[in-house]
């Protein structure tokens, strides 16, 4: 019995292992052919010499650094404010919506509201009455500022849902309700009690959210410096440059993009060493609470994103629309009725693909997969995106697949898998395990007990799970252009195309549809399971 339960363990565990090799085994080959050209001195020599190089790594570093660190205050403030409360249980209803939204469908929203002809210009213009346009560069700023106030707002919503799940947990829960009970402030129970224990826990959330803001380009291209850019979007123009001494030059400063966010996270765990060895304990004096605070942060910080989508909606179907008018002159259904929509239809299947590939790998994984080997799998997540890239597309030329459906595909899959099982893992960990076990003294294998009691039982996270791989996939840039060989468009592409200069309201038509299509997952992943259920009231 010992030995055929041992062999069942090891199939599991191969049967595990052999998606994450398909996906990730190709990029360590793929590394080496990517980044070999920038081993050599000459290409270092090169890269610094380059007139672009340090404007491009000063808005790097801006926008990066402060949105990261505007992101984090801004999540701390909603958090220390209102949890507990009823508000809080507000912000987490409307947290997905916003979640759904896009980054470049985001970018393009905030540019149509920060615009010097945009529509927060044409209220002052109301009141001060202008004619024109400001001479103010509101966007793409030469310092990347409107690029992370992007940044900030955006991921400030991804570390309130981080936090919504660590808030979450029971011993949190009892540790604030015992610390009130107690005679402690608010503030002193946040200051003293939860943020000594959370900070350290969101150190992974925060390194993926500066990682993705040092590789961003999608945004970076609506939102960031021109001349020159960010410097993820020098790396990508340097990486498809055809000369390759510029793709040895795009090698060596992807290789910057890493360093910039390994340095990055040793000075933040060292300042963070250095002020818990500081920290004085705690005195036993109980605060009176503090009055609640006057400003609701919480107001303008989604009002945003729902300026955003209305901004949007209004340029799809505007006729003709001139400053400072704050209406347009007319209305109608012509963009969406000359729409392209043979970028819907690809980004449709290939988000579809690649989440119904990823959605059983991520099972099996959590199953049978060694779960001590998850950080390996979120290593996508926290390190800059554009080494990756580079690693995919070196793969797919040497296998010859750059350009193909399969290697399109393929590219979406080291993003989209580790989303999924990150989003999954927490309810596959609170699940009752006396329950598979019954369902094993009853005769079933370990196969058949999930996909009979266990799957069922956990088919809304799963679902979940589905809706946030498929958003994942959406709203992937660099993969696409990488891979896809400027043969396949997607929805995110075509709007950051148009976003150079295009029509505005046909932008407006494909970045709409690029929110469309998570928000459907979403929408979807909310009602399956109660129709699933509509036979078992106990499921609902």
């Amino acid at each position: 019995m010992a030995e055929a339960l041992r062999l069942t363990l090891n199939r599991g565990r191969w049967l595990a292992f052999a998606p994450v090799a398909l996906i990730f085994g190709p990029l360590l080959p793929g590394l080496f052919w990517a980044l070999a050209p920038a081993l050599g001195a000459p290409v270092w020599l090169d890269l610094w010499a380059d007139a672009q190089w340090p404007q491009a790594l000063r808005a790097t570093l801006v926008s990066s650094l402060l949105g990261s660190a505007l992101a984090l205050i801004m999540a701390m403030l909603l958090a220390s404010w209102h949890y507990p409360g009823t508000l809080w249980l507000t912000l987490q209803r409307r947290l997905p919506l916003l979640l759904a939204l896009p980054h470049a469908a985001f970018a393009v929203g905030l540019f149509f509201l920060l615009a010097p002809s945009g529509w927060l210009a044409r209220l002052v213009a109301q009141l001060v009455h202008w004619t024109s346009p400001p001479d103010w560069v509101t966007v793409q700023d030469p310092y990347g500022l409107s690029l992370a106030l992007a940044l900030a707002i955006k991921e400030s919503w991804f570390l309130l849902w981080v936090l919504a799940a660590l808030l979450g947990e029971q011993p949190v829960r009892r540790q604030m309700v015992l610390a009130r009970s107690l005679g402690y402030s608010r503030a002193q129970a946040w200051r003293l009690i939860l943020w000594p224990q959370l900070l350290p826990r969101l150190g992974w959330p925060l390194a993926a959210v500066l990682a993705y803001g040092l590789s961003v380009v999608d945004m970076a291209i609506i939102l960031g410096p021109n001349t020159p850019p960010t410097l993820a979007v020098l790396v990508w123009r340097w990486l498809t440059d055809p000369d390759a001494a510029m793709q040895a030059r795009g090698s060596a400063a992807s290789l910057v993009l890493l360093a910039l966010l390994l340095l990055a996270a040793v000075l933040a765990r060292g300042f963070w060493h250095w002020r818990e060895r500081r920290r004085p304990d705690p005195d036993g004096l109980r605060k009176a609470p503090a009055a609640r605070p006057g400003l609701k942060l919480h107001i303008p910080l989604f009002l945003t994103g729902y300026a955003v989508l209305a901004v949007l909606l209004i340029w799809s179907f505007a006729e003709t629309w001139f400053f400072p008018a704050l209406w347009p002159d007319s209305l109608s259904w012509q963009s969406w009725l000359t729409a392209d929509w043979a970028p819907f239809w690809t980004t449709l299947w290939l988000a579809a693909a690649a989440s119904l590939l990823c959605l059983p790998a991520a099972l099996v994984w959590l199953e049978w997969g060694p779960q001590r080997l998850n950080a390996a799998l979120y290593l996508p997540l926290i390190v800059p995106a554009m080494p990756l890239v580079a690693a995919q597309y070196a793969a797919l030329l040497n296998l010859r697949l750059d350009g193909t459906a399969a290697g399109l595909v393929w590219s979406h899959l080291l993003w989209v898998l580790p989303y999924m099982v990150l989003t999954l893992v927490g309810a596959y960990r609170a699940f009752d395990a006396r329950l598979l076990v019954s369902a094993r003294a009853l005769g079933c294998t370990r196969l058949q007990a999930c996909l009979r009691v266990k799957w069922p039982l956990l088919a809304r996270p799963i679902l979940a799970t589905f809706a946030v791989g498929f958003a994942v996939s959406v709203a992937q840039y660099l993969p696409t252009q990488f891979a896809g060989g400027g043969r396949f468009v997607t929805v995110t592409t075509e709007a950051v195309a148009l976003s150079a200069g295009g029509n505005r309201r046909v932008l407006a038509v494909q970045a709409l549809l690029q929110i469309a299509l998570p928000v459907a997952a979403f929408a979807m992943a909310a009602w399956m399971p109660y129709w699933l259920a509509r036979h078992r009231k106990g499921l609902r």
